[in-house]
């Protein structure tokens, strides 16, 4: 869940501005209103794949699809325990549910 803090607050990690990289010789943090979005070990490395791969949105859109295939064809044998069958349902149901969104506004959706 993002942290809100105002100004003044203690530590932020990630500024949300559009004129952040136009100000970047005033310093990184020009915002009125920052948002932590968590903790990175690489936060580098997460900003340049967010920036020139995908947003997580994208990941996770890619690999919620690949899923749903595996999903359609995995094994019946040998059974599922009770926990892993609970886990796969639950998984099918967000999947559902991220199709119903993206049906909303009008995108591709695979599901289970």
């Amino acid at each position: 869940m993002p942290v809100f803090k105002l100004p003044l607050s203690g530590d932020v990690v990630q500024s949300i501005n559009p004129w952040t990289a136009f100000m970047s010789p005033i310093g990184n943090q020009f915002g009125v209103v920052n948002i932590t979005l968590g903790q990175s070990s690489a936060p580098e490395v997460e900003r340049d794949v967010l920036s020139d791969v995908g947003t997580y949105g994208k990941q996770l859109g890619q690999i919620g699809d690949v899923l749903i295939a595996l999903l359609a064809r995995m094994p019946t044998s040998p059974p599922l325990s009770a926990a892993e069958e609970k886990a796969i349902n639950d998984l099918r149901k967000t999947l559902n549910q991220i199709a119903d969104v993206k049906d909303r506004h009008n995108r591709p959706a695979l599901r289970p």
